[in-house]
């Protein structure tokens, strides 16, 4: 991922904690592509980060911009694996982590964090409960909040899949992104690097068409793209297996929603027994264990067919953000 540097805000190469994370495989889905009836379809690879997640170009970005800020002690909310991906790179900087998730979290996540020294706090409620606790406590506790999009630093290690998709196609962006959508900041991040990348004369103004998958028993962002509203409304009760597309408002949702609208892009939710069979297809087909909400991307693709949203020659990128195998509490 750092490959980027120049391109990131940290000011002083020492600063950076790196764990190896980013430059992960893209690879042509020729299997599943078959199945599904697509010439050009494509899988990101994120599970092969270094904890298993694409949280991890987000965390070593921040983590790093905290340690070059002297901060000590680092606090987020988390439905999972930003929390595992939090405490293994604050443990490498040096830096004391306080995670908060919600107490049905499954035990794999929360036994990462404590193995990597983390002060873990299991709450009753959602992750938007567990961010309201960090919101009320950081100042009296001298904590710096990591919450997606409370801080500008996540966003700039997720862009890095936007430039890394670039160079692995030869500086021609795709036809199509198909991103799961929880807090969004994989979309919001690679959208920001497409327009830095043209500012600097890398790539023309072509864009992909960004679209958004999220599940039906959480899906704020396509209620609100689907009543052309500009910001989400809070979504009573949510309920998925995919535990990163369980975020029932997100900080970001606006430029969410910019993004998909100036990409000629759409939203659409698949329920938990259509991404879970994407999950077996993803690990069929290509020999890649998902997690959950990878599984979503690939499952919405009949869909997105049938509506006439994508089509078969298209060159179409699905993100597989996250390993399946932290996931075992579902099988």
């Amino acid at each position: 991922m750092w490959r980027y540097k120049e391109m990131m805000p940290i000011h002083y190469q020492h600063n950076i904690t790196t764990l190896g994370e980013g430059y992960t495989p893209l690879e042509k889905a020729g299997p599943l592509g078959k199945k599904l009836g697509f010439n050009n379809l494509y899988l990101k690879n994120e599970s092969i980060n270094p904890t298993g997640s694409f949280k991890d170009r987000g965390m070593s970005a921040a983590i790093s911009k905290a340690k070059e800020f002297g901060l000590k002690k680092i606090s987020i909310p988390t439905a999972g694996n930003a929390g595992g991906s939090t405490a293994a790179y604050t443990s490498k900087a040096g830096q004391e982590a306080f995670i908060f998730m919600p107490s049905d979290t499954p035990k794999p996540f929360q036994i990462e964090c404590a193995q990597y020294g983390a002060h873990v706090n299991m709450i009753d409620g959602f992750i938007s409960d567990c961010g309201k606790i960090v919101g009320k406590r950081k100042e009296k506790e001298g904590w710096f909040d990591i919450s997606t999009l409370k801080e500008p630093y996540r966003v700039e290690g997720k862009k890095t899949m936007g430039y890394e998709l670039a160079e692995q196609l030869n500086w021609e962006l795709p036809d199509v992104i198909v991103y799961p959508t929880g807090g969004g900041t994989g979309i919001i991040g690679m959208w920001k690097a497409f327009n830095e990348m043209e500012s600097l004369g890398w790539i023309n103004s072509n864009r992909p068409k960004m679209i958004s998958i999220q599940s039906d028993g959480c899906a704020p962002i396509i209620r609100a793209f689907e009543t052309g509203k500009k910001t989400a409304e809070y979504f009573n009760d949510p309920k998925t297996r995919a535990l990163g597309l369980r975020v029932p408002v997100a900080v970001g949702d606006f430029l969410i929603l910019e993004s998909i609208r100036k990409s000629s892009g759409f939203a659409m939710s698949v329920s938990d027994e259509e991404l879970m069979e994407g999950v077996k297809w993803i690990g069929k087909h290509e020999g890649i264990f998902s997690a959950p909400e990878g599984g979503a991307t690939v499952a919405a693709l009949p869909k997105l067919l049938d509506l006439g949203v994508i089509h078969n020659k298209d060159r179409i990128i699905c993100f597989i953000t996250g390993t399946g195998l932290k996931y075992i509490d579902l099988y």
